[in-house]
């Protein structure tokens, strides 16, 4: 399947050319910067709802993606895990995000210590299944993510269908999370290590598909 050129000298070419989106996973055993970023981004919003929750009187909405209780690995070692295990493309997790996004704006759910692991391994498979050419089954996806084949398929149902099936992802919208992303930088947030491969098909429609980058962390 052929992706899109990141030198068509769009608007977003040069945040694509500062993550390294152009570079190739192949033959790369590092954590790319992307999930960095991501982890960072997510953490910051696991803290404030918390916080939020602790200090107000609003009650959580506990959902099948809630565990009875935090998850000792923390978000970035879980995403580098995924990353490692699951093979997928690094533009999975700005796709995943995305969908993430997606599913909080059509809920009443926050994002806590007690879903984020969840709901990162069922949007992350289900972006791999949406951008890459190859992907796993469920059951493998289940085994990295450290929950059952028949919860993860719980949780992939029950997650597309809160989005409405919404997996389509226009080039506009993926280059606004990569922006939203890559402004975790100018927070003081410290890179290492470079991100490799982002496949953005040219399939994708460059319609706009009213999806906003900034849910995630107020929710």
């Amino acid at each position: 399947m052929e992706t899109l050129s990141t030198d068509c000298g769009n608007m977003h070419s040069d945040i694509y050319r500062t993550l390294g989106l152009k570079e190739s996973r192949k033959g790369v055993f590092r954590s790319p910067r992307v999930l960095r970023l991501l982890s960072s981004l997510l953490d910051k919003s696991v803290q404030k709802n918390e916080m939020l929750l602790e200090t107000t009187q609003i009650k959580d909405v506990v959902t099948i993606f809630h565990g009875l209780r935090p998850p000792t690995v923390s978000i970035r070692d879980y995403v580098d895990r995924i990353f490692k295990y699951s093979a997928c493309s690094p533009s999975c997790f700005v796709v995943a995000h995305i969908y993430m996004d997606r599913f909080l704006q059509q809920t009443d759910i926050r994002l806590t210590a007690l879903n984020v692991h969840r709901l990162l391994i069922t949007s992350v498979m289900i972006a791999a299944k949406f951008v890459d050419d190859a992907f796993f089954n469920n059951a493998y996806y289940a085994k990295v993510g450290g929950v059952s084949t028949e919860e993860l398929n719980r949780l992939e149902m029950k997650f597309l269908f809160s989005i409405d099936f919404r997996l389509q992802v226009n080039v506009n919208t993926f280059g606004n999370y990569c922006y939203q992303l890559e402004k975790e930088t100018a927070g003081g947030l410290q890179i290492e290590r470079p991100i490799q491969a982002c496949r953005i098909k040219e399939s994708w429609s460059s319609k706009d598909d009213s999806t906003t980058c900034s849910s995630t962390i107020s929710r």
